[in-house]
């Protein structure tokens, strides 16, 4: 029977190394991305320099809903991300009135609101591929009420949870 040839203790961590790096780069590309917020367009939820972690396969594995917060292709300024809150998805129909948001009719209820200030929007049908979006503090947010429907081919992924300041980590 032959004996196994043991490692060398720096071929080991050298070999531990790599594997880590190329994990990490996977992990990074295909499954979860850290997102620095710029802006107050999401104040009260979130604040400048507030870290999320992006889901980038939630979108693969299924459709996005009203009120997740996702991270996407700016379809003004493409080379920027930008971060917003979902409220109308394909088949609805999105109005502002009298800075209430309306769905199909219906008052959309927004809790997390703090700053309502908002443009009327007339009654706006969501085809399919595209979505509806708002930042949640409406006075400031440049969103769908200005640039229109956002192509969901722009989605990067769906924001799940503050990582930092650690303080102030919770699930989105």
């Amino acid at each position: 029977m032959a004996e196994k040839k043991e490692k060398s203790a720096t071929r080991e961590l050298i070999e531990t190394l790599v594997i880590a790096l190329v994990l990490a780069f996977v992990i990074r590309t295909f499954v979860f991305e850290s997102y620095q917020v710029k802006g107050t367009s999401m104040e009260p939820t979130l604040y400048t320099g507030d870290r999320v972690l992006v889901n980038k396969l939630a979108f693969v594995f299924g459709k996005p809903t009203t009120g997740e917060i996702v991270v996407f292709k700016s379809p003004v300024y493409p080379t920027q991300d930008w971060i917003k809150r979902v409220i109308g998805v394909p088949g609805d129909t999105v109005s502002v009135k009298n800075n209430v948001v309306y769905i199909n009719g219906k008052r959309y209820p927004e809790p997390f609101l703090k700053y309502r200030k908002s443009i009327n929007v007339a009654p706006r049908y969501v085809p399919k591929g595209y979505l509806w979006v708002e930042g949640d503090n409406r006075p400031v947010s440049y969103d769908s009420r200005y640039f229109g429907l956002l192509p969901e081919k722009n989605l990067k992924g769906q924001a799940f949870v503050i990582w930092w300041p650690f303080n102030q980590m919770r699930w989105l």
